[in-house]
């Protein structure tokens, strides 16, 4: 095995901290070494993605970070490059002393940042203030030097993070760099695929600077990032009966659509048979639309009773309301003791009679309705996202679902998964009722609870994106996943 295998393993600031200082305590690497390491890789990276660049000019911080940008701005000279350094202040610790001193000798121009100072000239800026080291909002100078880098229109590297963004959390607490491309080093920092940071840090490439594999040995990483994966393929033996029967519980007056994405998505996702259960008004509509959902009028819990015994997994909450109808359909599907994915009212009621949970279940809350099951706000499950779908797997024993932007996965053992797929033209309404229906199909064809949410959110999400190359963004609508959905579970992606 090489370092190469740890592509896909996610750690904390604090795990990355550790393995830079086994590498030097350890394996015996000097910490300027590994310096001079991450300055080489970040211009290999520089002039692969900007190969006509001439120009570049780096903004260095005090500490290690900026101990990079320097001797990335000597490397990039050596190479032929126009170089210049803008520098917040002295250099701290040996080795960016070091550093600094190394590329001032060789003749590097250094400009100390003023509020009046002029930017230099560039093809490409490189952000080398801060990395991991500053985990709190950029101080208002440094601020608005991040503003003016940005008023430039430049494109812009980050080494090892963008400026600005917690590396652990994905949260951004003011302002922070935009980067067209972050490399990062030695392991990838968490923060960097959730939250709001997807949208600071641009592509990221990650890069072990050489270090051998016995670096990671007996580290256990905080988080995966998921890969793409599907089902295989079915036997030819296979009849409707070998993949489940799903019951979407939901439909209240006014929201007949919530519930039929969620059953047309299980359909989509492969579930042999989809029910409904729902509001008498809207049998007409969804049987001319759907025939192939099997939609029932359900007045209360007695006629639930029926379709609960031929289910195999149940999806509820899309569309169910918390009236009197919605919660006493809940309790009755809650009490059933069958698989379930629970989302939308079926969240909102659970915040509001909370109970743990046996057996397969999957949430699905977004983060409004993660802060009212935490008793918490969105402000905090923002600055931290790892944290809030820890506690309410922990919490509710089930595996947990927190969406948005690198949506996350936990079970109640503290396992977590990232998704790197999504787009924000998923940001339109229906696309939850359609993940509801999806990870009740995969619940319904024999997956576990981890398996099913885990490949339902990665097919949710690249279903998404499919969907968004062939006709943009902006405009996407939930049902326009189907078809792309239909595609990936049966591994012709195109």
């Amino acid at each position: 095995m090489t370092a190469s295998a740890h592509r896909h393993e996610l750690y904390t600031v604090d795990q990355v901290r550790a393995l830079d200082r086994r590498a030097i305590d350890t394996l015996g690497i000097p910490g300027y070494e590994l310096m001079q390491r991450a300055a080489a890789a970040a211009l290999v990276c520089l002039r692969q993605h900007w190969p006509r660049a001439r120009r570049i000019a780096v903004y260095c911080g005090p500490g290690n970070n900026g101990g990079d940008g320097f001797l990335l701005a000597m490397l990039a000279r050596e190479a032929g490059m126009h170089a210049e350094v803008v520098a917040l202040g002295d250099s701290r610790g040996d080795d960016a002393v070091r550093a600094r001193r190394e590329f001032e000798r060789a003749g590097g121009p250094v400009h100390a940042w003023h509020a009046e100072a002029a930017l230099p000239e560039a093809d490409v800026q490189v952000d080398a203030l801060f990395g991991t080291g500053l985990q709190r909002a950029l101080a208002s100078d440094v601020a608005a030097l991040v503003q003016r880098m940005r008023a430039t229109a430049r494109p812009l590297l980050a080494l090892d993070v963008p400026s600005g963004v917690n590396a652990d959390t994905g949260d951004v607490p003011g302002e922070a760099i935009r980067a067209d491309v972050t490399v990062t080093f030695i392991a990838a920092k968490r923060g960097l695929y959730t939250g709001v940071a997807p949208g600071y840090v641009g592509q990221v490439h990650w890069d072990p600077l050489g270090l051998p594999e016995t670096l990671w040995q007996g580290v256990q990483a905080d988080a995966e990032l998921m890969q793409p994966a599907t089902l295989p393929p079915r036997p030819r033996q296979a009849h409707k009966g070998n993949n489940g029967h799903v019951l979407a519980i939901g439909g209240e007056h006014g929201t007949a659509g919530a519930i039929r994405l969620c059953g047309e998505a299980a359909l989509r996702g492969g579930a042999g048979l989809v029910s409904i259960a729902t509001r008498g008004e809207h049998l007409v509509a969804l049987n001319a639309a759907r025939p192939e959902l099997m939609a029932h009028e359900v007045h209360g819990p007695q006629a639930l009773e029926d379709l609960l015994q031929r289910a195999t997994v149940l999806a509820v909450g899309p569309g169910l309301g918390q009236g009197a109808w919605g919660h006493a359909l809940w309790m009755t599907a809650l009490d059933a003791g069958k698989p379930l994915v629970l989302d939308a009212d079926g969240l909102n009621l659970l915040a509001r009679e909370p109970r743990p949970f046996k057996g397969s279940t999957v949430i699905t809350p977004h983060p409004g309705e993660a802060a009212r099951l935490l008793g918490s706000d969105t402000a905090a499950i923002a600055r931290d996202r790892f944290a809030a779908v820890r506690e309410l797997a922990r919490r509710y024993g089930v595996v947990a679902v927190l969406k948005g932007a690198g949506s996350l996965i936990a079970d109640p053992s503290g396992r977590v998964a990232v998704c790197p797929w999504g787009n924000p033209g998923m940001a339109s309404g229906g696309m939850g009722d359609l993940l509801t229906g999806i990870v009740a199909a995969l619940l319904a064809q024999g997956c576990d609870a981890w398996q099913a949410a885990c490949l339902g959110v990665g097919l949710h999400a690249r279903a998404g994106d499919l969907a968004a190359r062939q006709h943009g963004e902006r405009g996407l609508i939930a049902s326009d996943l189907l078809e792309p959905l239909r595609l990936l579970l049966n591994g012709r992606e195109s």
